[in-house]
Formats: C-alpha cells, sequence, structure tokens
C-alpha cells in the first residue's frame, strides 16, 4: 500500500468535502463514483483529489465531525472494481465498492492527512 499525504478540509456552510493529494496539481479527469462522492485522477489515470457535494447528507452524519483533521482515504483498485473507504479520527464512515469503469489501473493508496 502506497502512503501519500492528503490535504482534507471541509466547508460546513456549503457541506462540501475536499481531500486532495499533496503536491498534486490539477486534474485530468472527473468520475462520479458514488452518489455525490467524485474522485479527479490525473493524467496516469491515478487519484488526486476526492470531492464530496452535500457530504453531511451522503456520509450521513454530523457536519462537526467531518470538520476533523484526522482524515484517512483508502482507495484500492483492480480491473473490477474501486474501493473506496473514509475514515475520521479512526472510525470507518464510509466504504463503498464501484465499478471500475474509468480503465483506472490497479493501485491501493492511503491517503492520510497524519502522513
Amino acid at each position: 500500500m502506497e502512503k501519500q499525504r492528503l490535504i482534507s478540509s471541509y466547508d460546513e456552510i456549503n457541506d462540501t468535502f475536499v481531500g486532495k493529494i499533496e503536491g498534486k496539481n490539477g486534474y485530468f479527469a472527473d468520475y462520479n463514483i458514488s452518489e455525490g462522492i467524485f474522485m479527479a485522477i490525473d493524467e496516469n489515470k491515478v487519484p488526486s483529489s476526492i470531492f464530496v457535494d452535500k457530504a453531511s447528507g451522503v456520509f450521513n452524519i454530523p457536519k462537526m465531525i467531518l470538520e476533523s483533521a484526522n482524515v484517512k482515504i483508502a482507495l484500492d483498485c483492480d480491473a473490477a472494481f474501486l474501493n473506496f473507504n473514509l475514515f475520521i479520527e479512526g472510525l470507518k464512515i464510509c466504504s463503498l465498492k464501484s465499478e471500475n469503469r474509468y480503465g483506472m489501473p490497479e493501485f491501493n493508496f492511503c491517503l492520510d492527512s497524519n502522513y
């Protein structure tokens, strides 16, 4: 599992969560991997950021939890599926599995705000 530093932010007024991999700028494509969860990839088809619109509703949690700086995102992808897991303060907030309809290569990332 490759570790990357995650820079996350939450905008309570607009209820949006953004997680960006440190050092990555821009994106090649943006995919809706689940209702309200978008993943941007770079030119190598590797994740560069996560955006969640109406995050408290998507994750079904109070807004104050999303304000935590202790965030970890685990992304695992193979030819068939993309697995997305979000942890805040060590608690699993979201776990989803979607088809790899995006042609992403195999990868296994741990994006950690405390890395």
